[in-house]
């Protein structure tokens, strides 16, 4: 029996020092992929305050400019693609997509010199650029957290840890390729349309 108990006292000790030296760095892949997630949530939700500024701002521009159809299907299109995102990745294709629709109506915008001097578009137009700068910081600062919780999944010893408890590397939020491109919009064609009207 005493022969037993010094096999099992060493295979417990080993145990125990195991679980201390792997417990720390285990709460802290916790704690940092809470914070992606947290950051994450901050993205969403800098991305529905400014979801819910498109309506009123495309309301305004029609006022203004009615016969500008393509450009609001477009905001209206990319408004519900970002309503439908799953995951960091669709969201920010959505979030690409958005960007590029909303460039393109506050670009009619540009050729309405009365709409330009609305207050309600202007007021409008500030919020959505104050919604702007918070996505962007959302965004830097998710990518910060997805920073730190990605180099501790690389490096010895986190990158057993993360194995063993399947701690996976996160994708950043980033622009796609698509969203470097500066959308065009043709204003000679719409005042042809506009003309032939009257």
């Amino acid at each position: 029996m005493k022969k037993l108990l010094a096999p099992i006292g060493i295979v417990l000790g080993i145990i125990i020092v195991l679980a201390i030296l792997i417990m720390p760095k285990y709460n802290k892949f916790v704690q940092l992929d809470e914070q992606v997630n947290e950051k994450e949530s901050q993205i969403e939700t800098q991305l529905q305050r400014r979801g819910d500024l498109i309506p009123n701002l495309v309301e305004t521009v029609k006022g203004y400019a009615s016969h500008e159809k393509e450009v609001f299907q477009d905001v209206a299109d990319a408004r519900a693609r970002l309503a439908g995102a799953n995951g960091v990745n669709e969201l920010s294709e959505a979030n690409d997509q958005m960007t590029s629709a909303l460039s393109r109506l506050l670009a009619v915008a540009e050729n309405y010199p009365d709409l330009k001097a609305n207050e309600q578009f202007t007021g409008l137009r500030d919020e959505l650029a104050g919604a702007e700068n918070r996505i962007a910081v959302a965004r830097q600062d998710y990518n910060k957290s997805v920073e730190e919780y990605n180099k501790q999944t690389r490096v010895f010893p986190g990158n057993i840890i993360a194995m063993i408890f399947n701690f996976e590397k996160k994708d950043y939020f980033k622009a796609s390729e698509g969203a470097k491109e500066v959308p065009g919009v043709d204003f000679n064609t719409n005042q042809e349309d506009n003309s032939g009207d009257e």
